[in-house]
């Protein structure tokens, strides 16, 4: 095995590993969010990446222009903004359905393309959403109504996309890190502002504080770090595919773990979800490249 390969295949392995951690952390949530407060819950996990990040990359930020760091943090606002809902979503709904809605960014990016940038969006794409939105209301639907969790989950997943877009258009080659920290300090005062005018609640036993550093730490600035050099060994794309096992994951964290039952349902609404991935993922994009979205960019997690 050649060097070069041998770094691609470590990159794969390090991204798959870090979905797997991203896929863990719904059942984990949700057990936190049922002994504290979700905004109180977010300020405090994302203050804690965020002091990490600007320890670990104060070069980096200090480096950026202006212009960048204004971008940085209207990015990490959408980000908060979609941190908030989803964490309240899954406070309401099961780890699984909540890893499958909250996957549903990887449809709402390429309809945002078009309208905001005017990209063409190719026939394989309605096909997507079509396949998405069987797959939705196979694993969500409650009767004839969708469960409001879903709702703000599916809000959450197109503020994702909006984040995508906006990171593909605004990134620069050598600024991810920089980029990273800024929109992580964003991602905290959105949060820390959600609770308001009382402050954040800090976790109530030994559980709840070893969920929030986790969430932090691994989940967070650990994985940011992983995501950022694995990307930069791998093409947008077969990250993207990579990227994509986070909802499997989430769901057979969630049947292991007891807060789920694997059901018929699940199986056939989970792979209706996962092929509308791929199909978005895979399809041919006219006039770009393959690798059209940066890679950094393809996934909602920091």
């Amino acid at each position: 095995m050649t060097a070069s390969r041998r770094i691609t295949v470590l990159a794969t392995i390090g991204l798959l590993a870090m979905t797997a951690v991203w896929g863990s952390t719904f059942v984990l949530i949700k057990d936190v969010v049922a002994r504290m407060p979700v905004a109180d819950f977010l300020a405090v996990r994302f203050a804690i990446a965020a002091l990490v990040m600007l320890a670990l990359f104060a070069r980096p930020v200090w480096q950026l222009g202006r212009k960048q760091v204004m971008r940085g943090l209207l990015l990490g606002v959408v980000y908060g903004a979609g941190q908030l809902l989803q964490t309240w979503g899954l406070s309401l709904i099961a780890p699984s359905v909540s890893g499958f809605a909250t996957g549903m960014y990887v449809v709402f990016t390429p309809i945002l393309a078009m309208l905001l940038l005017r990209q063409r969006m190719a026939g394989v794409v309605w096909l997507a959403v079509l396949l998405s939105t069987a797959g939705l209301a196979l694993l969500s639907l409650n009767g004839v109504s969708v469960d409001f969790g879903v709702w703000l989950t599916l809000a959450s997943a197109a503020l994702y996309g909006l984040h995508i877009v906006g990171l593909g258009q605004w990134s620069r080659q050598g600024e991810a890190f920089g980029m990273s920290a800024v929109q992580m300090v964003a991602i905290a005062v959105v949060c820390l502002l959600a609770t308001a005018p009382h402050g954040p609640m800090l976790p109530p036993d030994r559980n709840a504080w070893f969920g929030v550093l986790y969430m932090a730490l691994v989940a967070g600035a650990g994985a940011m770090l992983m995501q950022t050099w694995a990307q930069s060994h791998l093409p947008a794309a077969r990250a993207a595919i990579v990227m994509t096992t986070e909802p499997v994951f989430a769901a057979a964290f969630a049947v292991a773990l007891g807060s789920d039952v694997l059901s018929w349902r699940m199986l056939l609404g989970g792979g209706l979800i996962l092929a509308a991935m791929y199909l978005v993922e895979l399809m041919p994009r006219r006039g770009d490249r393959t690798d059209a979205l940066p890679a950094e960019a393809v996934h909602h997690e920091v």
